[in-house]
């Protein structure tokens, strides 16, 4: 009765906070049918890739068509494929192509070719944006009149995952859901709270800012980049925002539960600061929260049944949002006790992982501590 009851009230808790962080209410998009006139000659890209022969294309296509005067930095992270070579056949004349010097003890690869980039860049503002990143026509225009509308200084853009594959649509908008509950959009968003996340594939930022923050070396080793900057930037006092954005699109597809598995892993235990409380407070909340309302349905007793229908209801009526965002059927809600126990395993594969003294992968690398 205890833990049906704690399960319920945990529930009710979430649906009534301030901040909402169940609802999409922090929305970005370009207007439909936007074109690509407008001169961008205040910004400059940079596209940090390792191995992205397949996918570069795409991107630097989507960047083409944002408008004239659009400087493109590709810096090239010692990649073992074509990618630089597809990269020139395109013959972009204002795409400058950088390979990235051998990679220095502490750097993540990612920093260190952004932080290359970043002493190259002339211009206002720098948006950072990742290799399999597309674009719609008109988005940096908007991002920019965004910025100059609402005073910001760094804005970040949470792209729309790749949902072809079935483990795609089961467990990608959920990865968005939690991060939502994470990194509360609206209290990132508002100046006095101290919450401060980013959404590393897409984010336009003041090129000044970055020179003052120390530029990448000052989180060089972080393993979850985006939220690092996003705090140093914050700390600063300057305003961010983050939201979703149906116009900006992930390409990387993952046929495989593995590699989401390993994505998820790659910086789940950095999230609870490699503590193993947190990581014991995260499993309780977890199994209390998701997996126990599921158990107590075949209880024998009437209120606890009663007690897991309601805990059940305001799961997926919370989670159905995110859905319809992503243009997802209602009936993915049963499935969030699954997934959660998945996220929880993953979780668990990263902790593994760190304790064998493997801080994070990526791309063919190994991060050690």
């Amino acid at each position: 009765m205890l833990l049906a009851g704690l399960s319920t009230l945990s529930w009710i808790g979430f649906a009534f906070l301030p901040w909402r962080p169940w609802a999409i209410r922090e929305v970005f998009d370009a207007a439909v049918g936007a074109s690509g006139e407008a001169a961008l000659d205040e910004l400059t890209v940079l596209v940090p890739a390792r191995n992205e022969a397949e996918i570069i294309r795409r991107t630097l296509q989507s960047l083409i068509k944002q408008g004239p005067r659009l400087k493109i930095i590709l810096i090239d992270d010692n990649s073992e494929d074509a990618t630089v070579e597809t990269a020139r056949q395109m013959r972009i004349a204002d795409l400058r192509i950088i390979r990235s010097e051998p990679l220095p003890p502490g750097w993540s690869g990612k920093l260190w070719a952004l932080e290359q980039g970043r002493l190259q860049v002339a211009t206002p503002y720098t948006l950072l944006l990742d290799a399999d990143i597309e674009l719609d026509q008109g988005v940096i225009s908007a991002l920019r009149d965004r910025v100059y509308r609402q005073g910001l200084s760094f804005i970040s853009l949470m792209a729309t995952p790749s949902m072809s594959s079935g483990w795609e649509k089961l467990l990608m908008p959920a990865f968005v859901y939690f991060f939502k509950v994470l990194y509360p959009f609206g209290q990132v968003n508002a100046p006095l709270a101290r919450v401060a996340a980013a959404a590393g594939g897409c984010v336009l930022v003041e090129t000044r800012l970055l020179a003052e923050i120390g530029g990448f070396e000052s989180i060089k080793s972080a393993v979850i980049d985006d939220c690092a900057l996003a705090r140093r930037v914050k700390s600063q006092g300057s305003k961010i925002w983050l939201g979703l954005a149906r116009s900006v699109n992930s390409v990387r597809g993952y046929q495989r539960l593995k590699e989401i598995w390993d994505m998820v892993a790659r910086t789940a235990f950095a999230q609870l600061r490699y503590s193993v409380g947190l990581l014991i407070l995260c499993t309780l909340a977890m199994l209390l929260v998701y997996l126990a309302p599921i158990a107590m349905l075949g209880s024998s007793g009437t209120l606890i049944r009663c007690l897991a229908l309601a805990s059940l209801t305001i799961m997926f009526l919370t989670y159905l949002p995110i859905l319809r965002f992503y243009n997802r059927s209602w009936g993915w809600t049963l499935g969030l006790p699954l997934v959660a126990a998945l996220f929880l395993a993953m979780t668990w594969t990263s902790a593994i992982r760190y304790w064998r003294g493997e801080r994070t992968r990526w791309k063919g690398r190994v991060y050690r501590y």
